[in-house]
């Protein structure tokens, strides 16, 4: 049975809290649009803050299939789209060969039929699926080329993509699309147009204390909201790359993993790894802990 989509904001707030997903309002009326309108949700921002971990939710909520086609450079349509299974079309040819004429006709003839189609991410997400439309999440589109981009807008515009030997494959019913972006190049305005646009910022010490208090269950008061602290304090310095919410989470559970009482010097330190992903940034942290930390 398919489970129903959400009929409120309200209700998108209550299906993301009971994935564990702390979301303002805001992105849950962007989301809920994106159920109602069936409109790509494109969203933006830096490393780290929750934007594909919102797929995740969302199908896992849903109980629907999670898609995930990982952008990189280079990325082109026989590993987005669709290829042709050359190898057994090949072989296909030869067993023509040696049959009869009408044999060869019908081999010939079928040779790029759907048996021979190799199914990527977008063509299966346009594809029926039992528990309903699957969640595309297009994640990191910045890494793909403009090009790629340039091939996406026919997806997003009529849930359909054009296979020359085929035609058109058109959605039966529209997929759950979520475009992700870190924002390393500028995305172009006309694929935004043709979606929902969301920002995920970092959050506020309020939203980010219940976040690591939600995902890691075993952590202290006390330490949670010094960690917290700490890492709020780490997004003002002037650093390469700031720690996001993923780095504050695997780092309260590095601490409860150590049984640390108390985020001091000694300990922060230690762990930096697991918040700061750069050399430059570690030393300059390590270098001002007595400012950040003090006794």
């Amino acid at each position: 049975m398919v489970k129903a989509l959400p009929e409120s904001v309200d209700e998108t707030l209550a299906l993301l809290s009971a994935g564990d997903y702390v979301a303002r309002r805001s992105l849950a009326t962007a989301l809920y649009l994106t159920f109602k309108l069936r409109r790509p949700l494109f969203l933006e921002g830096e490393a780290g803050v929750g934007k594909t971990e919102l797929a995740k939710v969302v199908a896992q909520a849903l109980d629907r299939d999670l898609i995930r086609l990982q952008c990189y450079e280079g990325l082109d349509i026989a590993a987005a789209v669709y290829e042709w299974n050359y190898p057994r079309q090949m072989l296909a040819i030869r067993m023509a060969d040696g049959a009869g004429e009408s044999e060869r006709e019908a081999l010939l003839d079928d040779i790029y039929g759907s048996d021979y189609l190799i199914q990527r991410p977008i063509l299966r997400a346009l594809e029926p699926h039992a528990s309903g439309p699957p969640v595309l999440l297009i994640d990191e589109l910045d890494r793909a080329d403009e090009p790629f981009e340039a091939f996406l807008l026919e997806v997003l515009a009529d849930f359909q993509v054009t296979i020359p030997e085929l035609g058109p494959v058109k959605a039966h019913e529209p997929p759950i699309v979520l475009i992700t972006s870190n924002r390393t190049r500028e995305i172009h305005d006309a694929l935004k147009r043709r979606c929902y646009y969301a920002w995920l910022d970092y959050p506020d010490r309020a939203t980010e204390l219940a976040i690591v208090r939600l995902k890691v269950p075993g952590v202290a008061e006390q330490l949670s909201s010094q960690l917290v602290d700490f890492v709020q304090a780490l997004r003002q310095q002037d650093l390469f790359k700031s720690p996001g919410i993923a780095e504050t989470i695997d780092w309260a559970r590095a601490l409860v993993a150590l049984e640390a009482e108390a985020v001091d010097q000694a300990t922060a330190g230690d762990t930096l790894g697991a918040l700061l992903k750069y050399q430059d940034d570690l030393e300059k942290v390590r270098a001002n802990l007595s400012q950040l930390l003090p006794l």
